[in-house]
């Protein structure tokens, strides 16, 4: 079975309010250093294929948040499973983290009790280990985000073992920081953090947004990307003083560092999932 293990370190802030318009994927705006590049997708504008065309009907859908899953680059997909999907046991060549956004998601040793995990639960599957997936649910959708692709199924005839070992976090098991557990949080702030793991290449966690939050958060690693997990947020871009609604699976990010000015206008807590090879601060 898997080990449950829990991390730490990030920041976050945000703003304004919610007015959806057509938005261009990539948007430049300008910050307090420059020009920076702004990423944006919306759920509704995710282009859909198969991630394992041989398995027909039955195959789960991905669709590209940033970067390329075929390519040798850092990439986010939302991966999309049938109701009762369930993978013959096989192997990846590299390590992926993953997150639940709906639906039910068991992953685990093909001889492993199922557990089921729940929207807002956490797991990695580390390379060339034996595993299987399955879900459970009208629709079942995860993140699934790797260091460097490309991504690839391998038969369990190709298993090898790089010491790495798997982490399951259900969200009942997060734990939450606050403003006066973590300086990542301005102490107006009512935001929180979880952290989920950090490795070389940078760290994930969870924020948290309450209702009615307005803020930044300003990212100070050159590499991040967010995907709204639960939720829905309103994401300002000063130019053309525009707000984005950014429901559950949508996704932005940046090259380099920048402040995301954003706001909770609904009635229930935003979570948002965030890679990132630097810090943040929210307030």
């Amino acid at each position: 079975m898997k080990v449950n293990t829990f991390y730490a370190l990030i920041v976050i802030c945000m703003l304004y309010s919610c007015n959806s318009l057509p938005v261009k994927e990539n948007q430049e705006i300008l910050n307090g250093s420059g020009n920076v590049k702004i990423f944006i997708k919306r759920s509704s504008e995710i282009e859909w294929e198969q991630l394992n065309p041989a398995r027909g009907d039955q195959s789960p859908q991905a669709g590209t948040l940033w970067g390329d899953r075929k390519g040798n680059v850092a990439t986010g997909f939302l991966a999309k499973f049938v109701n009762g999907f369930s993978s013959p046991p096989h192997i990846h060549n590299v390590t992926y983290r993953a997150v639940v956004i709906n639906g039910l998601i068991h992953n685990d040793d093909p001889n492993a009790a199922k557990l089921w995990m729940k929207p807002g639960s956490f797991w990695t599957q580390p390379s060339g280990e034996p595993h299987i997936t399955s879900a459970m649910n009208k629709e079942c959708v995860a993140l699934v985000e790797i260091d460097e692709g490309p991504y690839l199924v391998k038969p369990v005839s190709d298993s090898f073992d790089l010491g790495e070992r798997p982490i399951n976090i259900d969200v009942s098991n997060l734990i939450w920081l606050d403003q006066t557990k973590t300086n990542w949080i301005r102490s107006e702030c009512l935001a929180s953090i979880s952290f989920l793991s950090e490795g070389k290449t940078g760290r994930s966690l969870f924020v948290n947004l309450p209702p009615n939050f307005k803020g930044t958060i300003t990212s100070q690693g050159k590499v991040f990307h967010a995907t709204v997990i639960k939720g829905t947020l309103s994401y300002f871009l000063p130019e053309g003083q525009i707000y984005h609604s950014l429901d559950a699976g949508s996704y932005f990010g940046a090259e380099d560092t920048a402040q995301h000015q954003v706001e909770n206008r609904g009635k229930q807590n935003v979570i948002i999932y965030i890679r990132t090879n630097g810090s943040i601060l929210i307030k």
